[in-house]
C-alpha cells in the first residue's frame, strides 16, 4: 500500500457504499451483516477466529445449502465449484474473487499489536462492488472517519443491560458464570476448586483447537456444569448463556510485559454475560479486589476512549530479493494514525531464514522469495517462536527448491505419523494438537503436495482425536459428572431415583455417591467438603423410602440383632448405629444415634429408644448380681434380706463403684454392721475383704469388659480401655489411671489406702481384688505368727514373680527384713490412719478415730449404730 491510498480513504477505484456498524456486544452486529450480505447475489465475510468462521458457515449453509457456500481458514477450506457466498478468517480472505458485499468483523483489531496490520489492511483496501461493511467498537469511530471519509455510521445500541455485581468468593459465584484468567495455570488451579466446590467447569484456553473449544462450550451450553473458566478466549464472538463474568485475574502478558486492561478490553470480556434480551452482569473474584469506579461507569454506558492509531504494516511488498522484501516490510507508515506494527510471527522467521546460506542460494528471483514469504507465513500454533519451527519451514523451502517443487511425501509422512498419539496429560495433547494444526495449514496448500486431498483428511482425522482425547482428558479433570448432575437435579427440584445395593453402596441417578452403613451416610468426597453436603443431600432425597423402611425393620429387630462394641459404638446387624454417652449414672449411660442428617428428629428419637430399651437390658443382664444389690432396700430385698442404714450405705457405694468399694474410707460403716447384716451382705455376694469390699461374682471377663467400658464413659475417658487377659489375676496398670482398675475390680495395691503411694515403676501391678484379698489374708497370718515370708511361693498363688510380690506387699504397707540365715519377714509400717479391718492404731483401745461430723457417723447415730 501507498501514503496515497491511505490519504484518499483507502481501496482506490473502488465504487459502493461503505458501512461501519459500532457498538458493544450483545448488539446483533453479525446478524446485521449476514441478513445483509445474503441480500446480494455474492459476498465474503471475514471473522477473528477460525472457530467463528465455522459456526457462521454452518448457518448459512442451512440457509442457503452446500454448494452455495465455501469456507476459507488456513487450516480448513471448503470450495464447491461456484460458491456465491465466502466465510472465511480474516488473514484467508480472497480478495482477488470480486464480490457485491464483503464484511470484516472486529474491526477494532485493527489496533491489535499483533494481528492488527492484517485487520487495518482490509479496512484500507478490501471492498466489495455495492456494499462494504465493517463491524465493530464505537472506539474506531474517529478514525473510520478520518481514513474513510464517505462511510456512512450506523450505531447499535446492546440489547441488555450490563451491570457491576461487585467482588464475590471464587465459591460463592452464581450458577452460569464465566471466571476469566489469563494464563493456562491459572485457568487449571481455578477450575480444580470449582471441581471440588461446584462438582465441575468447563475450560476454554486459546490454545485448544476449535474442536476442543466447542466441545467444552456445548458441555457448559448444555447445563451439564454451570460453570466456565476461561482465557480471555471468550471476548471475541462465543455465543454462550452466561449470566455473570467473573475477572480472576486483571492484568495480562500482552507479549512485553504485564499490564492491566483497559476498560475497552473488560467491556468486551465482560459483554459475554447477557444473550439478547436478557441482562447480565459482571464483576471480580479471587485475586482481585473492586474495579475502581471510572472502569466500570465506563463498561457499563460503553464510554471508552476512542483509538488515537492503528497497527500497520506495508503490504505493497517488494519479492525482487530478501533483502528488498525486508526493507518494503520495514517501511514506515505514511500517516500519523498509521504505526507500524512490531514484527509479526512471519518476520521474524524472514529474518532467522535469511541468515542460512542455503535458504538464500535458493531464495533467487521473484517467484522464490514470494515462495520463501509463503513458508514464513506457515504458523507456529505453539506461539513459542522456536528454533525448531524455523528449522521447519528452512527444511521446507529447501524440499520445495530442490524437489518436484512439491514436499517429499515419505517425509511429511513421517512428520505428521509422530503426532498420531493420543496418550498423554493434558499439557501433551495441546502441544500435539498445536504441531498438526501448522500440519493441516500446509496441507492446504495444494501446491505444495503431490496429494494435498490425502493430507487433508489425515490432517484434520488426526486434530479431531487429538482435540477429542484433549475434551475427554478435560472432563475428567476438571468435571465431577456426578456432582454437577446431582447438584442439577437437586437445583431443579426434581426427584431423584436412588437405592442401596447389597454392599451397602449407595447409588443416585446412575452414581454411586457414598455408603449407608445402618442410618449413617459415609459419603465418596472428603469430610466436611462442599461436594460432601452435596452427595448427603442428594442421598437423603433419594432414600426417604429406603430411611423409614429400614427403621421400621429396627425397631423389630430382637435383642440378638444388636452388639456394644469395645469402643461403645452400638451396632444393629453389625452396623454401627450410635454410641454411648456420659449418663446421670454409671449404670445409665446415655444413648447417641449418630446423626448425618439421613434421619429427622422423630426417627432418631426412634432409634434412641430401641437402643436404650437393648442397653439397659444388655447392663442389667451382664452385672445381674450388681443389679440384685441395688435393688435391696430398708424393708428388705431381692433376697429377701432387711438391712440397717450403715448397710444400705456401703451397697449405694458398692454399686456406684460398680462392684468394687476401698475399705479404709468406709471403715467406721463397715464396723458398725451388725452379725445380720454381715450374713445379708455375704448372701448378696458381698465380701467384706481385707482393704476392699467387694461382688465375687463379677470377676467374670464379659462383667469386667462392661464395668470397664461403662466407668470410661461415665469419665469421658479414651476408648477402647485396656482389659486384663481372660484368666490373668495381675497386669501392668500403665496404660489407665487407677479409678479404672479400680472400678474393675483390679486396684492397685496401696493407691487407693489413704497415706500410701504407688510402687516404683516396673513394680506396680493390678492385681484382681479376690487375689489381693487372698494374699492380704495369708500375709496378716504369716505377719501374726511371725512366720518366715516365703515370697515365691506366696506370687505363684497370685501369678506375680518374688520381685512383683514384693513390690505389692510394699505397696501394702509392709516392709522387708531379712536375717543372717537368709529368712524373710515382713513387718506393717505403723499405721498414719485407719488400718484394714479396724485393728491397731488411732486410739488405745485398737479403735479407729471416728469424725463425729461424718456423713456416715451420722449415719451411724440415726440407725442406732
Amino acid at each position: 500500500m501507498t501514503s496515497s491510498h491511505a490519504s484518499s480513504g483507502g481501496g482506490l477505484g473502488l465504487g459502493g457504499r461503505v458501512v461501519a456498524v459500532l457498538g458493544p456486544t450483545n448488539t446483533g452486529k453479525t446478524y446485521l451483516a449476514i441478513e445483509r450480505m445474503l441480500g446480494h447475489k455474492s459476498g465474503m465475510i471475514g471473522f477473528p477466529l477460525r472457530l467463528l468462521a465455522r459456526e457462521n458457515y454452518d448457518r448459512i449453509v442451512a440457509i442457503k445449502g452446500r454448494n452455495a457456500v465455501a469456507l476459507v481458514t488456513g487450516e480448513e477450506k471448503i470450495l464447491p465449484p461456484n460458491p456465491s457466498w465466502w466465510v472465511c478468517t480474516v488473514e484467508s480472505m480472497p480478495l482477488d474473487r470480486v464480490v457485491d458485499f464483503l464484511a470484516v468483523d472486529e474491526i477494532q483489531l485493527c489496533a491489535d499489536p499483533e494481528r492488527g496490520h492484517i485487520f487495518t489492511d482490509r479496512l484500507l483496501n478490501a471492498r466489495g462492488l455495492v456494499e462494504t461493511m465493517f463491524l465493530g467498537s464505537d472506539s474506531m469511530q474517529p478514525l473510520i472517519r478520518k481514513l474513510i471519509p464517505r462511510a456512512e455510521f450506523i450505531n447499535r445500541p446492546r440489547f441488555s443491560q450490563l451491570t457491576y455485581a461487585g467482588h464475590k468468593k471464587l465459591t460463592r459465584l452464581p450458577p452460569r458464570s464465566a471466571i476469566v484468567a489469563f494464563s493456562a495455570t491459572d485457568v487449571y488451579a481455578m477450575a480444580e476448586l470449582i471441581r471440588r466446590q461446584r462438582g465441575g467447569t468447563a475450560v476454554v484456553l486459546g490454545a485448544l483447537s476449535p474442536r476442543t473449544r466447542n466441545a467444552q462450550v456445548a458441555l457448559y451450553q448444555a447445563g451439564e456444569v454451570d460453570y466456565l473458566v476461561a482465557t480471555d478466549a471468550i471476548g471475541m464472538g462465543l455465543n454462550m448463556d452466561v449470566d455473570h463474568v467473573a475477572f480472576a485475574r486483571i492484568v495480562k502478558f500482552d507479549g512485553f510485559a504485564p499490564r492491566r486492561l483497559r476498560a475497552a478490553e473488560v467491556a468486551q470480556i465482560a459483554g459475554r454475560a447477557g444473550r439478547h434480551m436478557r441482562d447480565g452482569t459482571f464483576g471480580t473474584t479471587d485475586e482481585v479486589g473492586e474495579l475502581d469506579a471510572d472502569t466500570i461507569n465506563r463498561v457499563e454506558n460503553h464510554e471508552f476512549e476512542t483509538l488515537k492509531t492503528l497497527t500497520w504494516r506495508n503490504s505493497a511488498l517488494r519479492f525482487d530479493t530478501p533483502g528488498f522484501l525486508l526493507k518494503s516490510l520495514e517501511e514506515r507508515a505514511p500517516i500519523a494514525e498509521l504505526h507500524r506494527a512490531r514484527d509479526a510471527d512471519d518476520h521474524l522467521a524472514l529474518q532467522a531464514l535469511v541468515r542460512d546460506s542455503e535458504v538464500m542460494d535458493l531464495a533467487k528471483g521473484r517467484d522464490a522469495v514470494r515462495l520463501l514469504w509463503e513458508v514464513c507465513q506457515i504458523p507456529d500454533f505453539r506461539k513459542v517462536l522456536s528454533d525448531a519451527h524455523t528449522r521447519l519451514l528452512a527444511q521446507i523451502f529447501k524440499s520445495l527448491r530442490t524437489g518436484f517443487g512439491r514436499l517429499d511425501s515419505d517425509w511429511v509422512g513421517k512428520q505428521i505419523a509422530r503426532l498420531d498419539r493420543t496418550e498423554g496429560d493434558i499439557d501433551a495433547l495441546v502441544a500435539r494438537i498445536a504441531h498438526i494444526r501448522t500440519w493441516t495449514y500446509i496441507s492446504n496448500r495444494p501446491a505444495w503436495l503431490s496429494d494435498p486431498l490425502h493430507w487433508q483428511e489425515r490432517t484434520r482425522a488426526i486434530e479431531d482425536r487429538l482435540s477429542d482425547a484433549l475434551h475427554e482428558r478435560l472432563t475428567q479433570r476438571f468435571i465431577d459428572r456426578r456432582s454437577a448432575t446431582l447438584s442439577r437435579t437437586l437445583k431443579d427440584g426434581r426427584a431423584l431415583i436412588g437405592g442401596v445395593r447389597a454392599d451397602g453402596e449407595v447409588v443416585v441417578e446412575g452414581h454411586v455417591v457414598g455408603r449407608l452403613e445402618g442410618f449413617r451416610f459415609v459419603a465418596d468426597a472428603p469430610d466436611r467438603s462442599e461436594e460432601a453436603r452435596a452427595l448427603e443431600t442428594a442421598a437423603r432425597r433419594a432414600l426417604r423410602d429406603e430411611l423409614a423402611k429400614r427403621l421400621r425393620a429396627f425397631e423389630q429387630d430382637p435383642d440378638s440383632a444388636f452388639a456394644l462394641d469395645p469402643d461403645g459404638v452400638l451396632r444393629a446387624q453389625g452396623l454401627a448405629v450410635a454410641r454411648l454417652g456420659a449418663g446421670p449414672s454409671v449404670l445409665s449411660p446415655l444413648v447417641v444415634p449418630f446423626d448425618d442428617g439421613m434421619l429427622d428428629q422423630a426417627q432418631r428419637e426412634r432409634v434412641r429408644l430401641r437402643l436404650d430399651s437393648w442397653v439397659k437390658q444388655h447392663i442389667s443382664a451382664r452385672l445381674k448380681p450388681l443389679f440384685t444389690l441395688a435393688a435391696t432396700d430398708g424393708a428388705g430385698s431381692t433376697a429377701g434380706n432387711g438391712l440397717s442404714g450403715a448397710a444400705r450405705g456401703l451397697v449405694f457405694q458398692l454399686v456406684e463403684g460398680l462392684g468394687v468399694l476401698a475399705r479404709a474410707p468406709v471403715a467406721a460403716l463397715v464396723e458398725g454392721l451388725s452379725r445380720e447384716d454381715r450374713k445379708a451382705l455375704a448372701r448378696l455376694g458381698v465380701r467384706l475383704g481385707v482393704s476392699h469390699l467387694y461382688l465375687t461374682a463379677l470377676a467374670k471377663p464379659a462383667a469386667v469388659a462392661l464395668r470397664g467400658l461403662l466407668w470410661a464413659v461415665a469419665a469421658r475417658h479414651p476408648l477402647p480401655v485396656p482389659l486384663p487377659p481372660p484368666g490373668r489375676v495381675a497386669v501392668d496398670p500403665a496404660d489407665a489411671p487407677p479409678a479404672f482398675w479400680e472400678a474393675i475390680g483390679y486396684p492397685l495395691p496401696g493407691k487407693t489406702m489413704p497415706g500410701k503411694t504407688m510402687p516404683g515403676k516396673g513394680g506396680a501391678r493390678a492385681l484382681r481384688v479376690d487375689m489381693l484379698d487372698r494374699l492380704e489374708t495369708e500375709l496378716l497370718g504369716l505377719v501374726k505368727t511371725n512366720a518366715p515370708v516365703r515370697e515365691v511361693a506366696l506370687g505363684q498363688r497370685v501369678g506375680l514373680s518374688a520381685e512383683e510380690v514384693a513390690a505389692v506387699l510394699t505397696g501394702l504397707g509392709y516392709t522387708r527384713a531379712e536375717a543372717e540365715d537368709g529368712a524373710v519377714t515382713w513387718k506393717r509400717r505403723r499405721p498414719t490412719g485407719p488400718t484394714p479391718g479396724g485393728k491397731g492404731g488411732g486410739k488405745a483401745n485398737g479403735r479407729a478415730a471416728v469424725n463425729p461430723d461424718h456423713p456416715f457417723a451420722k449415719l451411724r447415730q440415726l440407725t442406732g449404730g
